[in-house]
């Protein structure tokens, strides 16, 4: 089924021009991921996807209908962001922050029931900080807070997750988990993923479909065998790699 489609999108971010009449379609089980240099426009795309940017032109469909059009809070039921930063606006506890994430959910005025309790707390087991609950955020460290940002995702419970550089501050043993549970939510909930990634190889080990964004209006989608030749990489990242056979499918060094 398809979540998410552009037609003809052109996003402009003053002088750089992310993508011109692009054409996008993320369907559910999909798992996208956006590379490219840095400014290239890659946040700018996902905030735009996301209904917190205008595009420059073009149109944005979510289930077929114009993302313009739908309320925030119909976006938000559908739309999980993924912010590359984080800026707590006011103490809270790990259970109060995730609990935000049930927000989409309740009515004017409504305050989170015994439902919602269990999902926040479901969600804090899935990114193991089930032990945390009570610890104000601001005294977590980056890799448990980004973790605390993934369990809000997964307590909002939308059908298309957009993350700005997921594996942010996360050691290797949580870069790991937090991909496998990522990979988990499309393969066995119908989830769309579409992720903004650095670490080339672990892009190719959990996503199946590719975005590249060269920084001058021009943009290349496909698999990682169409997308992800040396020729392309090289254009894309401006910088000479080598290819080698690796468990997960071509791991690319750096020469």
């Amino acid at each position: 089924m398809s979540l998410l489609a552009t037609s003809a999108l052109h996003i402009t971010i003053g002088t750089t021009t992310a993508c011109s009449d692009l054409e996008l379609t993320i369907n559910s089980g999909e798992r996208w991921c956006v590379l490219g240099r840095n400014g290239t426009g890659k946040t700018t795309l996902l905030h735009t996807l996301a209904g917190l940017h205008p595009p420059t032109a073009g149109d944005i469909t979510l289930n077929d209908r114009p993302l313009v059009q739908l309320p925030r809070k119909a976006v938000a039921q559908h739309i999980g962001l993924l912010f590359q930063n984080h800026a707590d606006a006011f103490p809270a506890s790990v259970l109060e922050t995730v609990l935000t994430g049930r927000h989409p959910w309740l009515g004017p005025l409504q305050w989170e029931g015994g439902k919602d309790l269990a999902i926040a707390r479901d969600a804090l087991q899935a990114v193991d900080l089930h032990n945390k609950e009570a610890r104000m955020v601001n005294t977590l460290s980056g890799g448990e807070r980004q973790r605390v940002s993934i369990a809000c995702l997964l307590a909002q419970d939308p059908q298309l997750l957009l993350l700005d550089e997921p594996t942010n501050h996360l050691d290797i043993h949580h870069q790991i988990s937090m991909l496998d549970l990522l990979q988990e939510q499309a393969a066995h909930h119908d989830k769309g993923l579409l992720l903004v990634m650095h670490d080339l190889n672990l892009a190719v080990r959990y996503c199946n479909r590719f975005l590249l964004l060269f920084g001058d209006s021009e943009t290349l989608q496909g698999t990682a065998e169409t997308a992800l030749t040396q020729v392309n990489l090289e254009r894309l990242y401006q910088h000479p790699l080598q290819a080698v056979p690796g468990p997960h499918g071509m791991a690319w060094l750096p020469q």
